[in-house]
């Protein structure tokens, strides 16, 4: 295979000098193999999609190590100093149970102590909702948490919060990256021994957990309800046990296999509460013991699975629409019930996001802002909004939701305690989290929703993601799964089309390579490339009327059946 001669050339920089002898032998292993190893590795350098930087490890300017962290530190260091000139800069660090995460964190402290900064790192593995309390609760100017999320073990990544403890958005994003890429690897300096880098833990643990237990709005059912938790390996064994504890909840059971953090999540084949086999171990104790709910965390707990008992008496997954729809219905009522609504409280969903919880905030008389997929521009409203209006809460389909202000960012602790304490509450008025949706079904609307995820790795993946994506605004289609097309929002000219009148009107969020198709039933379906994964996103969501609970099922079907002539649409 002939190799790109830039490539090439980038790739042989990494076998000298500054890069270690370790660096430098993997690199020249590469160019001595050539293909597409060495092109993956080298073709681009890293970037900030929705979840900051994230990657494969190893060497080369596309992959997560010391010198692409490194330089992504010093890029930030450099920017704080502008942005915050003569001040005494402060940012906190944490890092996730992944392999390695533990060592970076430690690297990117020693390259900001070397910058000067005061560097609050946490003294071992913590949730990254805990990292984004902490930069507001010790008045840090930004914070760093090393983590990839959910994606699989040979990943990580670096995340970067601003000062109002929300990941980076515009204009601070792009220019950090500006930064960053003025940065050369022999200009990273790292501080091995310094006085400026301070080890937190215990007090910030106690301070983030009694937040999270002031967001309690009801007892009622706690003690009865039974409790299988899984952190697969995660930070979330930090806190979730004394977090569902300090709430009320008694008759809580740990997932031992999976309790122990381990970068290579030997349990399972991916640590993603979103696929059903991440949750076969918890799923299998909730059926030996009974229990009513399953929780299950990804690795740096800010997104959680379950599991509840369906109208069978099984348990069955839920999806991150049914879950954020539950959860939002039963934050309203309570406040509701409570006199807390006046009319200056708003919940926030993203475009992805069940349609339904528009309907329900509605209902309530409340807000509710749909933002660009990722957590941070929910963050952003938030910030806009603090000194006029009052936030809620909010969530997006991919198992990610947030309560209260005081993490912002989604918060795999605190949502999943709200989460019980809602099962707890349907419960302990005679019926259950399955029957509470049901409930809701039949007062808004029936709203099913599908995802589809195809991986299309390498650069050659991303050509074809980005052709798919060409396709689908210079040839887009007419109808999808037999309805007609009659919408046409393109996230990227910031235009909403009226296919029937052939009227626009703009969209008011930044641009994002996302498009999105409505029917004339009102189906809504967009393609949306990943932001932290080689993969092309297909969204599917129908909804019907259930005119009677025994109906749930028919109806349930024909909605599913429709889905999936939409499926065949899509990706033929």
């Amino acid at each position: 295979m002939t190799l790109n001669p830039e490539i090439l050339q980038k790739a042989e920089q990494w076998t000298r000098e500054p890069y270690d002898v370790q660096t430098r032998q993997e690199v020249a292993g590469l160019i001595r193999e050539g293909g597409e190893s060495l092109t993956d590795a080298f073709y681009k350098d890293l970037d900030f999609g929705t979840g900051g930087l994230r990657g494969v490890m190893g060497a080369g300017t596309n992959r997560i190590n010391r010198y692409t962290l490194g330089m992504a530190t010093q890029g930030l260091a450099n920017y704080l100093k502008k942005q915050f000139s003569g001040e005494e800069l402060k940012v906190a660090i944490a890092h996730d149970s992944r392999n390695n995460s533990k060592s970076f964190a430690r690297q990117v402290a020693e390259v900001l102590a070397a910058n000067q900064v005061e560097v609050y790192l946490f003294e071992d593995l913590r949730p990254t909702p805990e990292l984004s309390f902490t930069i507001r609760h010790l008045r840090c100017h930004a914070g760093i948490v090393i983590t990839a999320s959910h994606n699989p073990p040979e990943y990580n990544g670096y995340k970067v919060y601003w000062n109002d403890g929300g990941q980076l958005v515009p204009p601070h994003d792009r220019a950090v990256i500006e930064e960053v890429r003025k940065v050369k690897a022999e200009e990273v300096q790292f501080d091995t021994e310094t006085d400026r880098i301070h080890s937190i833990g215990l007090d910030v643990d106690n301070a983030y957990l009694t937040e999270v237990s002031r967001l309690s709005l009801c007892d009622d059912g706690k003690e009865d309800l039974k409790i299988v938790f899984t952190p697969i390996h995660g930070t979330s064994v930090t806190l979730m046990p004394a977090a569902l504890k300090n709430s009320g909840f008694k008759n809580v059971i740990l997932v031992d296999e999976q309790s122990t953090p381990d970068g290579n999540f030997p349990t399972v084949q991916s640590p993603n509460p979103e696929e059903a086999e991440a949750l076969n171990l918890a799923v299998n104790q909730a059926r030996e013991t009974q229990a009513d709910l399953v929780i299950g965390t990804d690795p740096d707990a800010d997104r959680v699975g379950l599991a509840v008992r369906n109208l069978e008496g099984e348990i069955e997954l839920i999806n991150g629409n049914q879950a954020a729809t539950a959860l939002i219905y039963y934050l309203l009522e309570k406040w509701k019930e409570q006199g807390r609504i006046d009319g200056r409280q708003f919940v926030a969903k993203t475009i992805v996001t069940t349609d339904l919880i528009d309907k329900i905030a509605a209902h309530y008389g409340v807000l509710c802002p749909n933002v660009l997929t990722g957590f941070k521009w929910i963050a952003e409203i938030i910030r806009k909004k603090e000194s006029e209006s009052q936030f809620i809460g909010g969530g997006e389909e991919s198992y990610g939701y947030m309560i209260g202000d005081f993490v912002r960012d989604k918060d795999a602790i605190a949502s999943g305690v709200m989460l019980a304490e809602t099962a707890a509450w349907a419960k302990s008025r005679g019926s259950s989290f399955y029957g509470l949706l049901i409930d809701i079904y039949q007062q808004f609307g029936f709203y099913q929703e599908s995802l589809v995820s195809v991986t299309k790795k390498g650069k050659s993946g991303a050509e074809e993601i980005a052709a798919i994506m060409e396709g689908f605004r210079t040839a887009p289609p007419a109808e999808i799964g037999g309805e007609k097309v009659v919408r046409r929002l393109d996230y990227k000219s910031q235009l909403d089309r009226n296919l029937e009148t052939g009227s626009e009107t703009s969209i008011d969020l930044p641009q994002s390579n996302v498009i999105q198709f409505i029917t004339e039933k009102g189906s809504k379906i967009t393609a949306r490339p990943s932001g932290t994964e080689p993969k092309i996103k297909f969204y599917f969501s129908v909804h019907a009327e259930l005119p009677d609970a025994s109906d749930f099922k028919s109806v349930k079907s024909k909605l599913e059946q429709r889905i999936a002539k939409m499926k065949v649409s899509m990706q033929s």
